[in-house]
Parts: C-alpha cells; sequence; structure tokens
C-alpha cells in the first residue's frame, strides 16, 4: 500500500489532500483538556497545529485531563487537612468548612492551571 499524496489545483497553487486517519470513538473532553486546547490555540499556535496534523491533539488534551483530575483528588485532601477542614468542624460549623474546602479546590485548580495547562 503506497502512501502516493494527491494535489487539487486551486488558481495557481498545489493544495495537497491531506486525510485523517480512522480515529477511535472518545470521550468528550472535560474542564482541563478543554482548557489546554483553548490555550494551545491562542498561546501556541505552532505546537496546536504541530500535534493537530499529527493527529496527537487529542490524546494529548485526554492525557491532560486525566492527569489534571487526578492531581486534584490527591491534592484535595492535603490542602483540606492543612486549612483545618475536618470531619468535627463539618459538623460542627458547616458554613466555614463549605468556606474553606472551596478556598482549597480554588488553591488546588490554580496549581493545576500553572502546571499542566498553561505550561
Amino acid at each position: 500500500m503506497t502512501n502516493e499524496l494527491t494535489y487539487t489545483r486551486n488558481g495557481d497553487y498545489l493544495i495537497p489532500d491531506l486525510t485523517l486517519t480512522q480515529q477511535p470513538e472518545t470521550v468528550p473532553l472535560g474542564k482541563y483538556g478543554r482548557m489546554r486546547k483553548d490555550y494551545l490555540e491562542n498561546h501556541r499556535p505552532i505546537l496546536f497545529q504541530k500535534l493537530l496534523l499529527e493527529e496527537g491533539l487529542y490524546p494529548h488534551l485526554r492525557e491532560t485531563d486525566e492527569t489534571a483530575h487526578r492531581r486534584l483528588r490527591e491534592l484535595m485532601p492535603r490542602l483540606a487537612e492543612t486549612a483545618g477542614a475536618t470531619e468535627a468542624l463539618k459538623a460542627a460549623d458547616p458554613m466555614q468548612w463549605v468556606g474553606l474546602m472551596n478556598t482549597c479546590k480554588a488553591q488546588a485548580e490554580e496549581m493545576i492551571r500553572n502546571e499542566l495547562v498553561f505550561h
């Protein structure tokens, strides 16, 4: 099987007829995968085009999303413990506990964005 490249004439230019290989069914990207895609499109267009043409964009975005979610699951318990968001506090003062947990999640997401999404 030869991989002959064919061209289509468009005025004075020959445009290659590019086709993508058949991709397996894909799972929709999560929050961090979509953020990474947006970042690459707007701030790293050459890398974005390279990944897109080599058919590595979706696997890269999927891996980024999975890694970010795994990192969030690892960070949250440590940040909550450091902040003092214990089960005792949850029972005694639920509003304060929710506030601490929201702060912890914001800190974890900021770390993830800096480490994985915007690098």
